[in-house]
């Protein structure tokens, strides 16, 4: 399998990950707002995954059909089942960010690879992932704000 492929398979276990912890976030938030935003990222995690699926499969190789069970504690996703035990809606948040550090993480060091021919879209995931890193934590910090 190409070093491309092996990337954007890396790449598309991390959506995955995100998708399901996303989706577990969303049902467990108690605000309806929240829970909205939440779905909507694990939609966009489920687009992205989809859209490197194809790329994957253009350059011949098998694309990665789940996130990886290993790797759903370095992706910080494993930690959310606690936070959603306790339906509360900051502890969500804060494990949604966990999470999505370890997606920004993921796509810098793609970037750093030689992914030619998908450069582009890679970068243009990584914006989105990086806005949504971005507005998770915003809304963690006025979770904060609130509950202090």
């Amino acid at each position: 399998m190409s070093t491309i492929s092996n990337t954007l398979n890396r790449l598309i276990e991390t959506l995955n990950d995100g998708k399901l912890g996303f989706t577990t976030a969303a049902n467990d938030a108690q605000r309806p707002d929240l829970k909205t935003f939440l779905a909507e990222l694990a939609a966009e995690r489920a687009e992205f995954a989809a859209e490197l699926h194809q790329h994957v499969q253009a350059l011949g190789a098998s694309p990665e059909e789940s996130g990886s069970v290993a790797g759903d504690l370095h992706r910080g996703w494993i930690t959310l089942k606690a936070a959603v035990a306790n339906r509360e809606d900051l502890a969500i948040l804060e494990e949604c960010e966990r999470g999505e550090d370890s997606a920004v993480s993921n796509y810098r060091e793609a970037l750093e690879e030689e992914i030619g021919p998908v450069r582009g879209i890679v970068e243009s995931q990584f914006a989105r992932v990086k806005a949504a890193h971005d507005q998770v934590r915003a809304l963690r910090d006025s979770f904060q704000t609130i509950n202090a």
